[in-house]
């Protein structure tokens, strides 16, 4: 894939916080790549991870706001008139995937905010007789009422997994709100009608979990066990990652939310044409089962040792009509990239905003 690199001609207003950016982020060891690059050797040493032991361990505080259907819980850090960056989350995570990138972002200038999605953490559903929806479309209008309850009318918007696809989708359906985007694995955007194709036996092998949902037996062994499934798929997804008991704990403790088992099966379930969703979302499904083009600048990643289910760049290249570039993150980087690499992925983030 050919290099694409922002335009070296910035507005000047925003020279002062290109500045910030590039002294935080110039001296650290990113480990990044574009894939013409990745053709000419590793940038870290083979199977170990390029990214700096995580050295945060908390956020400042955890802030509640009703926002849509639900209260939300979420970290918010950096100057209250700065640009802002929504940072989300994917299943089994939360938002400790992002404690490393904040403070990287908030001394660049960023006004950042990270929700939990919900059925994690402290978001709740602000009444019982709401059904637990895990459609995608379900949690992409989650985030939109979050922007408009905090009266954020645009932000740059990066994630991972469940949150890559939820960017995705904001930035397909609502490109007016999203100024740019960091996606991982690219495009995630699906439809249940996609969901029913099979796919070769190795890839089928690879989303084990998802059929394991679909049963009865699934969702109760789900239940039972939150904190030894999660842990594996960590392994799994992130083979290189030598996170300790202390990391994984304090994600895991996200998971003890009373609808996220509901959530996470709902998820899954709705995906292979399982479960039901509402009706309410049915325009914005019908017009995500056409796999519409993403007009917003986007900067797309991955790592070299994801070993989650995920697309080669080549195949959704196209999908971004924008400004766009690619970027592999070498040195044994997982499905995790922002909490495995952080530099990284605050550096994507710093970049597309000013492409």
């Amino acid at each position: 894939m050919k290099k694409i690199t922002p335009s070296d001609e910035i507005d000047p207003r925003r020279r002062s916080l290109l500045g910030a950016a590039a002294a935080t982020l110039a001296a650290l060891p990113l480990g990044v790549a574009t894939l013409a690059d990745a053709q000419q050797g590793p940038t870290g040493a083979k199977g170990q991870a390029a990214a700096k032991p995580a050295s945060h361990a908390s956020f400042p505080a955890i802030k509640q706001i009703d926002a849509g259907l639900l209260n939300v819980g979420y970290a918010e850090a950096g100057p209250a008139n700065g640009p802002v960056v929504l940072l989300l989350h994917g299943w089994p995570y939360d938002i400790y995937s992002f404690v490393d990138v904040v403070p990287l972002l908030v001394a660049a200038g960023y006004r950042v905010i990270v929700p939990f999605l919900r059925g994690y953490g402290s978001t709740r559903f602000l009444s019982g007789e709401t059904v637990r929806n895990g459609q995608p479309s379900a949690l992409a209008m989650d985030i939109i009422t979050l922007m408009d309850a905090l009266k954020i009318e645009k932000a740059t918007i990066g994630g991972f997994d469940w949150g890559a696809r939820t960017a995705n989708i904001i930035a397909a359906l609502w490109p007016a709100r999203c100024k740019a985007m960091v996606s991982v694995s690219g495009y995630l955007i699906g439809s249940q009608a996609a969901g029913k194709a099979p796919l070769p036996p190795k890839a089928e092998l690879q989303w084990w979990y998802q059929f394991y949902f679909a049963t009865e037996r699934g969702r109760a062994g789900y239940d039972k066990n939150r904190h030894d499934f999660a842990k594996l798929i960590w392994q799994l997804a992130s083979p290189k990652w030598n996170f300790d008991d202390a990391t994984f704990d304090r994600s895991a403790a996200a998971f003890e939310n009373a609808d996220h088992v509901a959530i996470v099966i709902h998820n899954y379930r709705w995906r292979l044409g399982l479960a039901e969703g509402e009706a309410k979302y049915d325009e914005y499904e019908k017009k995500l089962a056409e796999a519409p083009v993403i007009s917003v600048p986007t900067i797309t990643m991955e790592g070299d040792a994801n070993g989650a289910p995920h697309p080669d760049p080549s195949a959704y290249a196209k999908k971004f009509s924008g400004k766009y570039a690619h970027r592999l993150i070498e040195g044994g980087i997982g499905h995790n990239l922002p909490q495995e690499a952080p530099e990284a992925f605050a550096k994507a983030i710093i970049d597309v905003n000013h492409m």
